[in-house]
């Protein structure tokens, strides 16, 4: 499968080098570039890519403003590109329906993955998510009680529990899937169980959950023990 890509950004130099990029990838397809927001907003409606590639600090319409409503009005996902992983952009943009962020300085096979993955409909974190992002969110998101966060994550089964602790660790479905020897359907089963039972929205609080809650990553079996 193809996957079109629309890039946003207001620096031609970097709109250059992402296509000469993509332009490598035989999977990949650039149907078009945005000079900034309110480009990429009508571009996406005019071409309806798989994926847009968007940067927040644009002029006209920042790129937060065009995720939300490329987001909220077509089914493109849109996957942003921030130079800081402390950028609060980033956050602001995951709140505006990004499925997931990446630093521009990404290698080219994590960022061919990255867009994949977007496109078929998973979520995407850089690597070096910040302790900083998960607490924005933490401080705005309707988020249980620590004394019912055992509870709620006593209702996963154990590899509910395994399928949990990679997501909160970054990886993909793909990755979820090799690690664990399951196909992608049955990962995809999972996460939605896990979501449905731990009472959130997507992937993306799942490793703000595990944060919060200081959810060890490796085998733990509950929230850690608070100081």
């Amino acid at each position: 499968m193809t996957v079109s890509v629309l890039l946003a950004d207001d620096q031609a130099l970097i709109r250059m080098a992402f296509r000469s990029l993509l332009d490598t990838m035989p999977d990949i397809t650039v149907v078009g570039e945005a000079a900034n927001g309110q480009e990429a907003v009508d571009l996406t409606r005019r071409t309806l890519p798989d994926v847009v590639l968007m940067d927040v600090r644009m002029p006209v319409m920042d790129g937060i403003e065009a995720t939300r409503r490329i987001t909220g009005g077509t089914a493109s996902r849109v996957l942003i590109l921030t130079t800081f992983d402390l950028d609060e952009y980033a956050f602001e943009g995951l709140r505006a329906g990004a499925s997931g962020f990446l630093l521009k300085d990404v290698v080219p096979a994590v960022l061919q993955a990255a867009i994949r993955a977007v496109a078929s409909g998973d979520a995407v974190l850089t690597p070096r998510i910040t302790r900083g992002l998960v607490d924005r969110f933490a401080q705005i998101a309707p988020w249980p009680r620590a004394d019912d966060a055992g509870a709620l994550f006593a209702r996963l089964t154990a590899r509910e529990r395994d399928v949990f602790h990679l997501i909160a660790a970054g990886l993909s479905n793909a990755e979820i899937a090799e690690r664990l020897f399951l196909t992608e359907a049955t990962v995809k089963t999972h996460i939605t169980r896990i979501l449905t039972k731990l009472q959130l929205r997507d992937r993306v609080q799942v490793v703000i959950f595990a944060y919060e809650h200081q959810l060890r990553t490796h085998g733990g079996q509950g929230p850690a023990p608070r100081p």
